[in-house]
């Protein structure tokens, strides 16, 4: 019996030691394991970090920098962390196998502010893709941007075009600044879809005349960097009055619409009124402080991005004379002497290829911007968890172990590449990818195209003075979005 009894006690003592023995392994190993670094940084400066390497540039001098640190390097910007991938395969690693890990949004402190207009009321402000953005995700892939809203104002795109076209004609012989007009052109697009109506004329005048200024304005602050963002200490101080003047901007965009809005409420069973998406926000129940935020960056990365493209794409075109007139010829034989229809588009292959490669050489927004929601794991190195993380997509764009020739315009490069906007060919994401990835492709893939081959088609263009086109200044201008430093001027010529 008494053995029995000491057996039983060091039976019972014996597995609490052998499992205190085993817990104090793994955590001795847990607390010792090696952990993966952080990607390679280049010196960072106490205090500023490397804020002062980035310039009016920060695209290309990352493009620089990564040729020396390696595809995914880390910065400092300030006190805060800054990861950035720079080849296809650190970008799938980010936007694909960790694309819910690295899903959310870096939002501006200032932005924050209790009682904000903007924080998590549309895409572009929600910290994280929770259920509010995923709503608003909805709402633009069932109602604003589906095939079915798309298809319903095929003829309003077209009308606006060809207004584009008159007004171009009375313009004959006059010195035009295409930026201008492309920028009207998106706008009355995006005005007859939301409202049924034109926001301006070809000369700014209209609703939308200072319209297009407050947007332009709100744009330029979003470029500014914010001192509570680079130094979290300052959190909560809007030491540049940020907040401030981009709402006294916005909210000047949004008195715009909100008399629209309140009349379409008023006669939403008018049966003889055109349908518009603002009815379709309305019939959701959704608000005026709902319906504005999401509105107003439609319009901006819409109308900012159409009219970039339009007018880089036409740039290129001038100083690649060859690449011209193969779109010249194309279109003489689909189209004749007829008006272009989007029906068309499909059966204009190198007008295709000319629209996908003026977003390869210039993107509206050449870095896809991230922030870690959770520690993880990019190509052997540790993203810690509220980390920005920033996919170069421009440097990606001019990589010649990617592209032949990466810094020349060639089209053809896309005629027979398969390459498309989905956001899988990570060596070609202009409009991202990912659940972040740009909610206006099937408008953009419509409408930059009917613009630009409608200005080939019906016009001879002239340089000023007879600069020779070679003569162009390509410099970059860099906030929200990269546009032309020095506007494209041109004088048009009704083609014979």
């Amino acid at each position: 019996m008494e053995v029995t009894t000491l057996v039983t006690g060091e039976t019972n003592l014996f597995f609490p030691l052998i499992l205190l023995s085993f817990l104090t392994f793994v955590i001795f190993k847990s607390i010792n394991a090696p952990k993966k670094p952080l990607p390679p940084c280049p010196y960072a400066w106490p205090i500023l970090g490397n804020i002062l390497q980035m310039g009016k540039s920060p695209n290309v001098n990352l493009a620089k920098l990564a040729k020396v640190h390696g595809p995914l390097m880390s910065l400092r910007f300030g006190a805060q962390l800054v990861v950035v991938g720079s080849s296809p395969e650190a970008a799938a690693e980010i936007l694909k196998i960790n694309d819910r890990a690295l899903s959310g949004r870096m939002v501006s402190d200032p932005i924050k502010v209790k009682g904000s207009k903007l924080h998590n009321l549309c895409p572009r402000f929600c910290d994280e893709c929770d259920d509010g953005w995923r709503i608003l995700r909805t709402i633009c892939r069932t109602e604003l941007f589906s095939t079915k809203a798309m298809q319903s104002q095929v003829e309003i795109r077209e009308k606006n075009v060809m207004d584009l076209v008159k007004y171009l004609g009375a313009k004959s012989g006059q010195v035009v600044k295409i930026k201008d007009i492309g920028f009207a052109c998106a706008l009355n697009i995006l005005g007859n879809a939301f409202f049924s109506m034109d926001l301006t004329d070809f000369e700014g005048k209209g609703l939308g005349e200072r319209m297009s200024q407050y947007m332009r304005r709100s744009a330029e602050l979003g470029g500014v960097p914010q001192l509570s963002d680079l130094y979290p200490i300052l959190s909560g101080w809007d030491l540049q009055r940020f907040y401030k003047k981009l709402m006294g901007s916005i909210e000047k965009i949004f008195a715009f619409w909100i008399d629209i809005a309140e009349e379409r409420r008023k006669n939403k069973n008018d049966v003889s009124s055109t349908p518009a998406c603002i009815d379709a926000l309305i019939g959701m129940g959704l608000t005026n402080q709902q319906i504005n935020p999401l509105l107003w960056e439609l319009f901006t990365g819409g109308t900012e991005s159409t009219s970039a493209t339009t007018e880089w794409a036409l740039t290129e075109l001038l100083r690649n004379q060859e690449a011209m007139e193969k779109l010249r010829n194309e279109l003489t034989e689909v189209i004749g002497k007829d008006t272009i229809r989007e029906s068309n588009l499909s059966e204009l292959p190198y007008l295709e290829a000319c629209v996908k490669e003026t977003p390869r050489l210039h993107p509206p927004g050449p870095l896809i911007l991230r922030r870690a929601i959770q520690t993880c794991e990019v190509m052997g190195y540790t993203i810690p968890k509220g980390c920005q993380v920033k996919v170069n997509m421009w440097a990606i764009a001019r990589d010649p172990t990617i592209w032949d020739d990466p810094w020349s315009f060639k089209p053809e490069r896309f005629l027979m590449s398969g390459l498309d906007y989905k956001g899988m060919n990570f060596e070609y994401i202009p409009f991202g990818s990912g659940r972040r990835m740009c909610p206006g492709i099937p408008l953009a893939s419509r409408v930059v195209p009917l613009v630009l081959a409608s200005l080939v088609h019906h016009f001879d263009w002239f340089l000023p003075g007879n600069m020779n086109p070679s003569e162009i200044n390509m410099n970059e201008m860099f906030d929200v979005f990269v546009k032309k430093k020095e506007p494209l001027c041109l004088i048009p010529m009704i083609r014979k």
